[in-house]
Parts: structure tokens; C-alpha cells; sequence
């Protein structure tokens, strides 16, 4: 995509800077606007970016309206990262610009309860739910999580009833209204639906399957992979019937279902990019780029969708390093040079303490590969990976001394 003298003029406003943030921050630069991203991490990687940084929460919204009058922004975007949705559409309506989603509806998609009484309203399957703060009477298994919080923030697996107390306490802790969300325990593989929608026509992209840890991480993805191993046509579809329950007309959707026996069930849907490279993975799988959708999106453009051109295999394959502090690292420049590897990147600098690898903030970096197969990518993703050495020393030890 060629640089434009209005481009050259247009000012981006991104809500974080972060490793969830990086592929968008790229593909503005590349397309030469002026990016002012915000984040609360003064080492944010996200920020080499960036024209220029404001060390600001990309959930601070007084302080984000500000700065958006300040640099007379003519688009805002939260890429990767669920509350700033909502926060990014109410700056746009304050100032009277273009956004794919009205605030009422961006809020609708960032709180997970009124997101399940919207897709129970709607006939979407889901699991079973409910909202509480007592512990006494909620089924085991069940998962335990705040609804107002991304990832794995405050969110339990619990399989015995002596672990509900504990794990409510810790999802109202979390939350940011003060309350649990319990949700049946659904089994089954889990995919991942990237679509975007313009003017109300819903377009399926890469549905991808989400590789996770075994507990006590649950639901941690170590690797996206494209395509999925499993018929996903029933996962398009109802992931299509929740976009349209919670009136997305535009705008990218990231959505986790679960394909369980009794039939595939939505699990959340994000109204954003996702926040694990999924772009990326799209850009190699189908020759579509999502991050330039979502820029054009969220700076009123008009938004066409181009026909695909599959490849054969790609994926995304996140690096998992040693609890510590971080003290030495090697092997990035071999991984990047490996056979089928698009990109490969550490998002830490020496000194960051890596803590259990519970959360998506606990990723080291990620390794985009391709392939003659799903397999092969992620063959050639995971031989890459092993390439890149940490060196960590004990954080509680050090500590001490």
C-alpha cells in the first residue's frame, strides 16, 4: 500500500502499546501515518512505533480524551486489548469522528455479562452462567472469572467444590464492579473465528486452533494454527450470530468457541483485533491483512474485503520462558533466519521477572511461521522457537541478596 500526502497528515491515536499492539503499530507506520500510542509501560516494545509516546493507561479515559484534543487525532483504535474498546468509540463520538462501532455498542462487547444476556436473548449457544458473589450452590466443574476483565485475569478453573470460596473471592477482587461470573465447564477443542465485518456483512477469515497449556494454566494459547484440524463451518456460523446479537456492523471480531459434543458454543467474542498476532497469521494464510482493515475502520474509509488467496499452513507460536528475572537472551537473529519463518520476536528486555505462564502478559515473544501444512508450520515454528536460549536467575533469590 503506497504512502499518501494525506496519510502523511492523518494523526492515529492507538489505546496501547504493548505486544498485543505491535502489529497494528507496524502497519501504521508502514502506512505513514502519525501514531501517537499510549501506555502505562514506559518500556512498552510497541512504542518504537510510535511519532510520539504518551506514558498514559490505554484505560485512563480523562487522561486519553485529553490527549486526543491535544493531538487533534483523526482516528482512535484499541487493537488487542478488551476495556479501551469501548473507551476508543466514546473518544471518537466526543470528538465527532468515524469509528466501526458506537459506543453502546463497543460497551456492550466489553462487559461479558451483558454480552451473555445479549447472546441468550439472541438464541446463540453458549454456555451456562450466572453472576454471584457467594460461593454456596454453583456447580463443579465451572470456570470462575471476573466479567469485566481480559484473559486469564481472575479467572479459575475450579474441579472440586473446596476451591469455589477461593476462587470467587479472587474474580470479585478482580472485578472491576465486584462480581464473579461462573460459567459451565464446556470440553472440547477451542477455535478461534477472525472475521470483519463492513456495512453489516459479516466476512469469516482464518478460523484458527487455539493450542492451550494443560492446567493449572487453562486456556493459555501457546500457538494459533491455520488451518483448524476440526469442521468449523458450525463455529462460523454462530460466531457470525454473535456478531449480529451484539449489532456489530463493522469492525474486526475475534471469537473463542468451544466445539464441544453437544455442539460448538461461543465462549466471548472481542470486538478487536486479537491479541496474539492473529493478523499476522491471517496476512500468510490468506494474503489479508486485518491490521490494515481495522486502520482504515478507524479512520472512516471506506472498507472492502478482499477476496483470499489461501496458503497452505501458518501459525503463531508463543515463546515460553523460565520463571526469573531475565539476565541474558541469544538466538532471536537464527530463529528469524530458520526455515519457513516470517518474523520472530522477544517483547522482554534484561531485568523483566518472568512470572508462571498463567496470563498472556507472562509471553516472552512469538515465533509467525508458514508451511506445506499446518503441521509443517508449526513444526517449523517450534524448531525455531528451541532456537532462542533465556537465561533467568531466581527473582526471589536475588531478592534476598
Amino acid at each position: 500500500m503506497g504512502i499518501s500526502a494525506s496519510d502523511r497528515q492523518r494523526r492515529l491515536l492507538v489505546l496501547g502499546a504493548g505486544p498485543a499492539q505491535l502489529g497494528l503499530l507496524r502497519a501504521a507506520r508502514d502506512r505513514g501515518l502519525f501514531v501517537v500510542a499510549c501506555d502505562r509501560d514506559a518500556q512498552a516494545p510497541g512504542f518504537e512505533y510510535a511519532d510520539k509516546r504518551a506514558i498514559v493507561s490505554a484505560e485512563d479515559e480523562p487522561a486519553i480524551g485529553k490527549l486526543a484534543e491535544a493531538e487533534g487525532i483523526d482516528g482512535v483504535i484499541a487493537p488487542g486489548i478488551d476495556w479501551p474498546v469501548a473507551i476508543a468509540a466514546r473518544v471518537a463520538a466526543r470528538f465527532g469522528l468515524r469509528h466501526p462501532l458506537s459506543p453502546e455498542t463497543a460497551s456492550l462487547a466489553v462487559s461479558k455479562q451483558r454480552q451473555r444476556e445479549r447472546l441468550g436473548e439472541a438464541g446463540v449457544p453458549q454456555p451456562d452462567w450466572r453472576i454471584t458473589t457467594e460461593a454456596d450452590g454453583l456447580p463443579v466443574p465451572c470456570v470462575v472469572k471476573p466479567p469485566d476483565r481480559q484473559g486469564q485475569k481472575g479467572l479459575t478453573l475450579v474441579r472440586d467444590a473446596s476451591e469455589l470460596e477461593a476462587a470467587v473471592e479472587l474474580a470479585v477482587s478482580e472485578s472491576r464492579v465486584g462480581c464473579a461470573l461462573v460459567e459451565e465447564l464446556v470440553e472440547g477443542p477451542e477455535v478461534t473465528v477472525n472475521a470483519f465485518s463492513a456495512d453489516g456483512v459479516f466476512h469469516p477469515l482464518t478460523v484458527t486452533d487455539r493450542l492451550t497449556a494443560d492446567p493449572p494454566a487453562f486456556g493459555v494459547a501457546l500457538a494459533h494454527v491455520w488451518p483448524s484440524a476440526h469442521d468449523v463451518s458450525e463455529a462460523v456460523e454462530i460466531a457470525r450470530g454473535a456478531a449480529a446479537a451484539l449489532g456489530i456492523q463493522n469492525g474486526p471480531t475475534y471469537t473463542q468457541v468451544r466445539l464441544a459434543d453437544g455442539g460448538a458454543r461461543v465462549m466471548e467474542l472481542a470486538a478487536r483485533l486479537g491479541g496474539g498476532h492473529d493478523a499476522e497469521v491471517c496476512r500468510e494464510a490468506l494474503g489479508i491483512d486485518p491490521n490494515e482493515l481495522a486502520l482504515a475502520a478507524a479512520l472512516g474509509e471506506p472498507v472492502a474485503v478482499p477476496e483470499p488467496t489461501p496458503s497452505t499452513g501458518a501459525c503463531v507460536r508463543f515463546l515460553v520462558p523460565p520463571q526469573g528475572e531475565l539476565v541474558a537472551l541469544d538466538g532471536v537473529e537464527q530463529a528469524r533466519a530458520a526455515n519457513g519463518v516470517v518474523d520472530a520476536r522477544v517483547y522482554r528486555r534484561p531485568g523483566y521477572v518472568f512470572g508462571p505462564f498463567l496470563r498472556g502478559s507472562d509471553r516472552a515473544g512469538f515465533v509467525l511461521a508458514t508451511g506445506s501444512s499446518r503441521d509443517d508450520a508449526l513444526a517449523n515454528a517450534d524448531r525455531a522457537a528451541d532456537l532462542i536460549r533465556f537465561e533467568t536467575e531466581d527473582a526471589a533469590v536475588l531478592q534476598q541478596t
